[in-house]
């Protein structure tokens, strides 16, 4: 192998900064062309993958510990809302050409905290040359008691609608780093906000409780919005939020107060990783209370109701508020 400082080939590269992550018997070392993974008796396996890119999904200039971790958590934050622990997961890595050891070291050290975090390993992959940029793809798998996974597709009519922390921090963050919003008023709140785009957190806490009481669950990647279409449209009904009552952190309150687009960011946009499930109101105060257990505040913002379309959004007089998009979309 090359001496440390020469960038080694990809074979030395993956033995180098990689296998060490592999620590499960089933990973085989990463000498193999396939993993082993066996799921407990009684269970069925939740997979899940979201892929990262330079420029998209992260700016290109950022850690790469927080690159690596915002490529994994945000696939845990499936993993969550659908009720399921995570086992392991799988990693391709399309490289640029211009990759540095001291890049990869801090890649592989961000993985190596957060697997250490949420007890998983790296079970494989697969390693190429990207020609536009770093990509990434991580796909996740966890564990669910047979038949009890949570879907988008339970909502029932007459179900509260809850989420997990606060909302829109991450889209407000994302606009302060491209300049399309004053954080001034946010005051020191700002680095809040920024850290909250860099690194996702995944609400694993939540999963046991999402399974015991949602009808319905996804996690809230594109928008709150647009995600809560997802839930409306698959299960037949339709939805009425009311946006006095979604859940904003102090840095994000004094933002929407200062300037009006900014409730628009918290509405719409995406990144939050924050759980949205749905349930009758009888179960909600034992959601609140495994919610409280686990450290995670859980808060209703309005309700499933009869009907199709888009949900609506009202302010605290009860008038709609007109959104011109609800959700994030790649194309």
């Amino acid at each position: 192998m090359p001496a440390r400082g020469e960038r080694p080939g990809e074979f030395g590269m993956i033995a180098r900064y990689l296998r060490p992550l592999a620590d499960d018997p089933g990973a085989f070392g990463l000498t193999d062309d396939a993993a082993l993974l066996r799921p407990e008796p009684g269970f069925d396996l939740v997979l899940t993958k979201d892929m990262v890119a330079a420029g998209v999904h992260f700016f290109p200039d950022d850690p790469p510990e927080s690159i690596a971790r915002k490529a994994l958590r945000v696939n845990l934050s499936d993993l969550a809302a659908k009720g399921a622990a995570p086992v392991g997961y799988l990693l391709g890595l399309a490289l640029p050409a211009d990759w540095t050891e001291d890049w990869m070291a801090g890649f592989s050290a961000g993985l190596a905290e957060d697997q250490k975090r949420y007890g998983i390993p790296l079970l494989g992959g697969d390693t190429v040359k990207s020609p536009d940029g770093l990509m990434l793809s991580v796909t996740a798998l966890g564990q669910v008691p047979a038949g009890r996974i949570v879907r988008r597709s339970g909502a029932k009519v007459g179900d509260v609608i809850v989420v997990s922390g606060t909302i829109g921090d991450a889209a407000l963050g994302l606009r302060l780093r491209l300049g399309t919003l004053d954080g001034t008023t946010a005051g020191e709140g700002v680095s809040h906000l920024l850290d909250r785009y860099l690194h996702p957190q995944p609400r694993l806490g939540l999963a046991e409780a999402v399974r015991d009481f949602a009808n319905a669950a996804l996690d809230i990647s594109d928008g709150l919005i647009g995600d809560l279409s997802h839930v409306t449209r698959t299960s037949g009904v339709s939805a009425v939020v009311e946006a006095a009552r979604i859940p904003l952190s102090d840095a994000a309150r004094a933002l929407v107060a200062g300037d009006p687009t900014a409730l628009a960011s918290v509405l719409t946009g995406g990144d939050d990783y924050e759980i949205l499930a749905t349930m009758p109101e009888a179960r909600l105060a034992a959601y609140k209370a495994a919610a409280a257990r686990a450290g995670i505040p859980v808060t209703v913002i309005g309700g499933i109701i009869e009907g199709e379309g888009a949900p609506a959004v009202i302010d605290a007089g009860g008038a709609k508020i007109t959104l011109g998009r609800v959700s994030h979309d790649h194309f």
